[in-house]
Order: structure tokens, then C-alpha cells, then sequence
């Protein structure tokens, strides 16, 4: 028994500490294309093109004239264009700060694939290096002017594409409307860079899909070009706190996911002559992401234990609402979220009080009986029968917490809601570390206190293997987010507190 909990404690710490690593759902694989990668070598000869069917009501594209950028600026973001293409060079959130106190940037380039690009199915991408006509020059919105559009138009004697940009003053969102004719099919991509601000977090950063709801995620790993012909709901390039994604407005042909250089990039496959799109390009907030309708809102994945996570997340946000700051708000929770394992962790404590008590005739037993291992099973039975102890009542409540235990660490480690939320003191932000490690050695501290206050069965080395916990994880949490330390050290200071209690009514 002993071992066994020896054996829990590690495993909580694998679990609540590796979960990503060790228990990251792995995407599913769809069947691989059968039709050859995209072209980008060699453009297609003129007879394969096809003829312009129905063709749209536009100027024709001026000859000989230089590519030109055209700005988007919002409350919310800046965003530069392109006549080139009519592809997004980049794009830039006023309202969220880096490191060095410089606005998140989710575009510098177009990259390798520019975001947005119509690449004609068969070609060499030559429709990413025509020239649009621009229907504006400039376009700035604000509260009285809080709707814009910019309209970009391209014609030649067999093909025809007119898109529609629809901007928000106080939304990440835009709508796209996409009307081609002369195309009989196309992509659309997303953009190998737009969306991925940060590519050093350990989290996942790169494309990811839903499909028929599962989610399915892809990184610089994928070796092959993969198609979905499932019901698309969108596709997006994240990582840890931000997103571009794009929506379709109707279903698409499905979606493909390929490899571009050391980059994977994801594209609709469209058939359709006008296709509506909605584009969001910015912070991963679970509201925002919602009040869109189309599904957006499980790009933020909290794990296997999300029914678990997802409660938690609303109930913190419900106790920010009231309290102004999510440190307070953090540490309201963990007290709501121990309650209910109140009366199961005092029968824990009590057992435990009872094998510590019954420590000296177990060692005996285990001595008498050493060269008869049925024998002393038997009598080990006999003995926890007569002192009425039960030897998994100190493992059980620990298991029944891992749920919740993991469910919050991912809540407090990718809820975008506490980037850059200021606590106290010195603590700034609630998702990065403390910058003086003055969180995680005194959490270090309540460990080792609650560990002499705790009684156990374990034998001398047992004992002294365990007193290294608690600078193991004091080393760990030194990198961890401060709104995780606090979390651990406030239930740390519970615990010591029950245990207290605990240990004087036994005495």
C-alpha cells in the first residue's frame, strides 16, 4: 500500500504536469489526396484554362501598373493589403501587447503562401501575382463610422474574380464574398504565418480543422498532402492565445493541408462561382469566438477533461465579473472547487491516521511472514479488518481530484482572459511567471509543512524519497503561470488548514 501511494503521487504529478505531452489526443489521419500536390514550378499551358462563363461586370486589369498596399485600420487591429493578389500583408492587434509592450503582430509577411490568395486548381499560382483594382485607397473606421468595405476587382479575356471585404470597427470579424467566373475550381488558403504569434510556446501552433466536429491538428511533422471531404466547418492557423481562421458561409468542396517548405498551410477547396467566407483573425476569447455561431469556440481546447474544464472556466469568469481581478477570482475558485472533496479528504486523512497508527504490527507481519507471501497477505487482511482501515482510503480522494486538478491547470495555463491580467504587487500578469520566484518557493514551503502534518505509513526511505516533492515542484512551477502557482499554493494552504483540524480531533 505504501508503494501504491507513492506510486499516485508521482502519477498526479505526471498527469497535472506532462498532460499535453503524454496525453495529447493525436489527430486523425484522413486518407492521403490522390491528386498530385499543388503546382508551384510550372504555370499552366493557355489551352488548359478554362473559358469565361458568365463573366462578371468588371474593368479589365490595368496593364503595366505597380502593385500597391492599401490599410485597414479599426480600434482593434491595423491590417495592410495588397493589389497584388488581393492578399493581406499583414496585420497587427492594437488592443494586446507582447513582451516588450509592442502590439501582437499575426502577419508580418504574406509568407510563403500569402493569406487568402486564389490559387485556380491546376495552376501555378499565377491568379497570386495579378493585379487587382482596389476600390479604396485608404479605409479608417471608428464609433461614428463603425462599418467599411473594400472591394477588389481583377478581369482578363477568360477569367473574372471580384472579393468583398466587410469590416467592424469593434469585431476581429470580416465577412468575405468571393465571386468568380472563367474558374471552374480553386483554394483558398489561410496563410502559412497568419495567426501563430508565438512559435517558441510548447503548446500546439500551426493549422488545425474541424471536421464533422472532431478537431484535428497538424504541425511542421506532416509528410503528405491530406484531403477532407467531410463537412468543413472552418480551418486556422493558432497557437497558444491566437487564431486566423476562416469560416465558410456555405459548405465548401472540403478542405486540404499540405506542406510549404519548413510551414504546413491549410486551404478550402471551393467549386462553387460565389462563395461567402467569415475571416478572424485575433485573440482566442471564448465570448468573441461564440457570438459568431459557426463553432469557432472549440478551437480553444482544454483537453480530455474539458466537460470538466469548461464549467470551471465559466465559474471563473463569473467570480471576475464581481471581483474586477482574476488573481481574487482564482482564489475564490479553488476554495469553491475544495469544498466538495472536504468530507472525502478527512476519511482520507483519518485512514491515513489509522495505517500510521498500525505501522509497527504491519512491519512485523511483514518480517514473521517474509518467506510466505500468501500467508502474510492474509494476515495483512486480518489486521485492516480488525483496526477497521481501509488501505486505498489514502489514494482514493487523491484519483477523484486528478479531473479537476488537470481541468483547471489547463484553464489557468491557456485562457486567454488572464494574459496580461494584473493580481498584486508585483504580479502583472497572471499567465506569465513571477518575475521574482517569490510565488513558487513559498508554495515549495506550504508543501513541506503540509507534508510533516500529514501522517503516513511509509517506511524511513520511503519518507525521505518523498520529502524531495516538494523541490521538485518548486522547481517546476518556477517557469509555470503565476494564476497556476496561486492556484496550487492556495490549495496548499487549505489542505494545511483540514489537516490541522484534522490532526486535532484525532489527538
Amino acid at each position: 500500500m505504501e508503494k501504491r501511494t507513492l506510486f499516485a503521487v508521482i502519477l498526479s504529478i505526471l498527469i497535472l504536469v506532462g498532460w499535453s505531452y503524454f496525453f495529447q489526443k493525436p489527430a486523425q489521419k484522413p486518407k492521403p489526396a490522390q491528386q498530385p500536390p499543388l503546382k508551384t514550378e510550372q504555370a499552366v499551358k493557355p489551352e488548359a484554362q478554362q473559358p469565361a462563363v458568365q463573366p462578371l461586370d468588371l474593368p479589365p486589369a490595368a496593364q503595366g501598373a505597380a502593385a500597391s498596399d492599401i490599410t485597414v485600420e479599426t480600434d482593434l487591429y491595423k491590417a495592410v493589403f495588397s493589389t497584388e493578389g488581393a492578399i493581406i500583408k499583414s496585420w497587427e492587434l492594437k488592443t494586446y501587447k507582447d513582451d516588450g509592450k509592442m502590439p501582437v503582430v499575426l502577419l508580418k509577411a504574406p509568407g510563403a503562401v500569402p493569406p487568402l490568395g486564389i490559387i485556380p486548381d491546376g495552376s501555378a499560382r499565377s491568379m497570386m501575382k495579378a493585379l487587382y483594382t482596389a476600390g479604396a485607397e485608404h479605409l479608417t473606421l471608428s464609433e461614428g463610422s463603425s462599418r467599411g468595405e473594400l472591394v477588389f476587382t481583377y478581369s482578363d479575356n477568360a477569367t473574372s474574380i471580384r472579393k468583398k471585404f466587410v469590416f467592424y470597427n469593434d469585431d476581429f470579424r470580416v465577412d468575405l464574398s468571393i465571386e468568380t467566373a472563367g474558374i471552374q475550381s480553386y483554394v483558398i488558403p489561410i496563410g502559412t504565418d497568419f495567426g501563430v504569434f508565438d512559435k517558441k510556446q510548447s503548446e500546439h501552433k500551426g493549422p488545425v480543422v474541424l471536421v464533422d466536429s472532431n478537431r484535428k491538428e497538424f504541425d511542421e511533422k506532416l509528410k503528405e498532402k491530406l484531403d477532407f471531404t467531410g463537412y468543413v466547418n472552418w480551418i486556422a492557423q493558432e497557437d497558444k492565445y491566437f487564431t486566423a481562421a476562416l469560416i465558410p458561409g456555405a459548405q465548401t468542396d472540403g478542405a486540404v493541408v499540405w506542406k510549404e517548405g519548413a510551414s504546413p498551410e491549410i486551404a478550402f477547396k471551393v467549386k462553387q462561382p460565389k462563395q461567402d467566407f467569415i475571416l478572424y483573425a485575433g485573440p482566442k476569447e471564448y465570448d468573441r469566438l461564440k457570438k459568431l455561431n459557426k463553432g469557432l469556440e472549440h478551437i480553444i481546447d482544454f483537453g480530455w477533461f474539458s466537460i470538466v474544464a469548461m464549467p470551471l472556466f465559466w465559474v471563473l469568469k463569473f467570480f471576475y465579473k464581481y471581483l474586477g481581478n482574476y488573481g481574487w477570482a482564482i482564489i475564490v475558485l479553488t476554495i469553491v472547487t475544495r469544498i466538495p472533496f472536504i468530507p472525502i479528504l478527512n476519511k482520507s486523512q483519518q485512514s491515513m491516521k489509522k495505517m500510521q497508527k498500525i505501522q509497527p504490527m504491519m512491519a512485523e507481519i511483514k518480517e514473521k511472514y517474509k518467506k510466505d507471501p500468501q500467508k502474510m497477505q492474509k494476515e495483512m487482511m486480518a489486521l485492516y479488518k480488525k483496526h477497521k482501515v481501509n488501505p486505498v482510503g489514502g489514494c482514493l480522494p487523491m484519483l477523484l481530484q486528478i479531473p479537476v486538478f488537470v481541468a483547471l491547470y489547463n484553464v489557468l495555463a491557456k485562457a486567454i482572459e488572464l494574459r496580461g491580467a494584473h493580481f498584486a504587487f508585483w504580479i502583472t500578469d497572471l499567465a506569465s511567471k513571477d518575475p521574482y520566484y517569490v510565488l513558487p518557493v513559498v508554495m515549495g514551503g506550504t508543501m513541506i509543512l503540509q507534508q510533516k502534518m500529514t501522517p503516513t505509513a511509509m517506511d524511513p526511505t520511503q519518507a525521505k524519497m518523498m520529502m524531495f516533492m516538494p523541490v521538485i515542484f518548486t522547481f517546476m512551477f518556477l517557469s509555470f503561470p503565476s494564476g497556476l502557482v496561486i492556484y496550487w499554493l492556495v490549495n496548499n494552504i487549505l489542505g494545511i488548514i483540514q489537516q490541522y483540524f484534522v490532526n486535532k480531533k484525532a489527538a
